[in-house]
């Protein structure tokens, strides 16, 4: 099918000279420019937080608060980074991935390794729309015990195809709207109950809080502390992700293409500036909401050794809320954790499937500058991601596992996204775009940072134990 003429005006992955928009100025002026952060938000407050994060929580108790900090904030300039690269040419992620050398055909190695990581998170995302149905189950079971299978399968599938529907359209602002609201209801009471447990018999002291802050990871605890710094904060995944709504929010488009002119300059500077204060929030959104959940693992699970496992992950973290509120707090908590797993649900279908399609079109099987035909095959990978997710959780049925087994890979794939982000800043950014000083400092202890992670995570796999 052709491009019509009036799908290539409106495109936002097309850049004109008529799609040309000045820049706000200021908070309040940019303020409703924000978006793609909390698209982003709503995939992070989600599978780290609330499985992996509460999980390690409950099994070290608060010696990892640093990491929880680190992890947030470390990986924030490299997501910045790619995201200026995409404002610049109006190009998403896994285009510029392709152009890493060195390449086998029509293939560049980043991408190849991105293959793989997609493939492990068919797991991790499996496990986001198992723990959904399990809490949907406990709360309204189907045809038996709520953890019996035939209540697990009915909400699976009752999950799989109310995403399909409601997703299939792909439409930005709904897509946005809908991230905002699941992000705000969760992390509002999250928040408060974590800011209340001093209140409880499950307090915490500043005591606690300062044996978190000791850089210090214990025994038996790197693996799950190794997972939680892959998944929690931006990943791989989530900084890849993130070009393709800044994109479709119109950043790129706004600054048009790029003819070599000072005031190409002066427009690509001004959105990069809104897009630092959308990631900015995002930052503080996920990293709150972090914080919460790790210090309810950690005070209430951990002195009870509750550490959430199997199908019965969601019954072990409801009793962060029903030990703190009592037994009517369990009804609260389902709805939460529904609205915060089905967060992740909500913002992965989609970019998820925009980066299936983008690779697909770096192997020349469509044009990715077709609008029909990049929106016909994004609708496809609407409905089939789903599918494998439900198949891949009613099959493991261990959503800890399959998250964090999600985790691991997303380390190790942050070391290329480093890689690649130096590359294209190279060889492709204007260097009239770069960060300041302190940015540029930040940038280069984000990928040293990433770099040992990556160096750990394959030394692991290998067997070779450090420490």
């Amino acid at each position: 099918m052709s491009t019509t003429p009036e799908a290539a005006r409106t495109d936002p992955y097309t850049l004109t000279p008529e799609g040309i928009k000045e820049p706000p100025v200021g908070w309040r002026a940019s303020f409703r420019y924000l978006g793609p952060g909390l698209i982003l938000s709503a995939s992070i407050v989600g599978s780290g937080e609330l499985i992996v994060t509460t999980t390690l929580g409950a099994e070290v108790g608060f010696a990892l608060l640093w990491l929880v900090i680190f992890s947030t904030f470390v990986k924030v300039a490299v997501q910045v980074e790619l995201a200026r690269w995409t404002i610049a040419t109006g190009q998403p992620a896994l285009t510029g991935y392709n152009r890493v050398p060195p390449r086998l055909g029509r293939m560049g190695w980043v991408n190849i390794l991105w293959m793989v990581l997609a493939l492990t998170k068919l797991l991790q995302l499996g496990g986001i729309i198992g723990g959904t149905a399990v809490a949907f189950s406990i709360l309204m079971p189907i045809g038996g015990d709520s953890l019996d299978f035939t209540s697990l399968l009915i909400w699976t599938v009752f999950l799989a195809v109310g995403s399909i529907a409601l997703l299939y359209s792909n439409n930005y602002s709904l897509i946005e709207r809908g991230a905002v609201f699941l992000v705000v209801v969760f992390s509002f009471v999250t928040i408060l109950i974590a800011l209340g447990l001093p209140l409880t018999p499950f307090a915490y002291s500043a005591g606690d809080l300062g044996s978190g802050l000791t850089f210090l990871i214990p025994a038996g605890a790197l693996g799950a502390a190794l997972a939680m710094f892959g998944i929690t904060g931006v990943g791989a995944d989530e900084i890849t992700f993130y070009t393709y709504w800044c994109i479709e929010k119109g950043y790129a488009r706004w600054t048009g293409p790029n003819d070599g002119s000072d005031e190409w300059v002066r427009r690509a500077n001004g959105w990069i500036r809104v897009m630092y204060k959308d990631a900015l929030v995002s930052w503080v959104v996920y990293t709150f909401g972090t914080l919460a959940f790790y210090l309810m693992g950690a005070a209430v699970l951990h002195p009870q050794g509750l550490v959430p496992e199997g199908n019965g992950m969601i019954t072990t973290l409801s009793r962060i809320y029903t030990d703190t509120l009592g037994e009517w707090a369990n009804i609260v908590f389902l709805l939460g954790a529904i609205a915060v797993l089905g967060s992740t649900m909500w913002a992965a279908i989609p970019s998820w499937s925009r980066m299936y399609v983008n690779l697909l079109a770096t192997m020349g099987v469509l044009d990715w500058q077709d609008p029909v035909a990049r929106l016909r095959w994004i609708r496809v990978f609407t409905v089939v991601l789903p599918v494998l997710w439900a198949v891949a959780y009613l099959t493991i049925q261990s959503p800890v596992l399959m998250v964090q087994i999600g985790g691991v890979m997303t380390g190790v794939f942050l070391v290329a996204t480093v890689v690649a982000v130096w590359y294209l800043r190279r060889t492709e950014t204007d260097p009239r775009l770069y960060g300041g000083s302190v940015f540029n400092g930040l940038l280069v202890v984000s990928s040293i940072a990433i770099g040992l992670l990556g160096v750990y995570t394959l030394l692991e796999v290998f067997g070779v134990g450090i420490g």
